[in-house]
């Protein structure tokens, strides 16, 4: 045997079992595949679901949910094979009991406080306002710092739905405070 068809250690390929791991081992990816596919299942359900009176229009209330659920079959499948054909190996330096997990309670506060005040606050300030109040803590909890830039996004992203669905669609969303402007 020639020393170029040696056999190379499990070392070299961090991604193959080795036999000593389980097959799930790095593949803990497939978890976000499962629950793609069942929020796309429950989409579906409910559009199946939905009453559609006779002559509605193209595109009618089926046509975007539908698309958002095909999109999401498609993501699922995808992440699905992704992580069966390559899981994600864990640093070598790390063992069992040294792979360290944690939650950044900041960023989960002011993701959530964000998404509860812009529920209370949309019909009294409307979506323009309440949308970039929403947008704004989202993004304070995602670690930004830059406050006149992430207002001022939040309120033309929020502004560029609100003609999107309500002026394009003729989606009734609420306006509050600026309905009279």
């Amino acid at each position: 045997m020639s020393t170029s068809a040696q056999e190379s250690s499990p070392a070299d390929h961090p991604a193959r079992d080795t036999g000593s791991e389980s097959f799930w081992h790095g593949r803990s990816g497939l978890l976000l595949a499962l629950l793609m596919f069942a929020f796309s299942t429950y989409l579906t359900v409910g559009i199946l679901g939905l009453h559609v009176p006779e002559g509605t229009d193209f595109p009618g209330p089926r046509f975007f949910p539908g698309l958002l659920a095909a999109a999401g079959y498609v993501l699922a499948v995808l992440l699905a094979l992704h992580y069966l054909r390559t899981p994600e190996p864990v640093p070598p330096e790390w063992d069992g009991a040294a792979y360290r997990t944690f939650s950044d309670w900041t960023s989960v506060a002011w993701t959530i406080g964000g998404f509860l005040l812009f529920t209370v606050t949309l019909e009294f300030l409307g979506w323009i306002l309440a949308g970039a109040l929403l947008f704004w803590c989202v993004a304070r909890g995602m670690g930004s710092r830059r406050t006149l830039f992430d207002v001022s996004l939040a309120l033309v992203v929020s502004s560029a739905i609100y003609l999107a669905f309500d002026v394009g669609l003729g989606l009734n969303l609420p306006s509050g405070l600026l309905g009279g402007i």
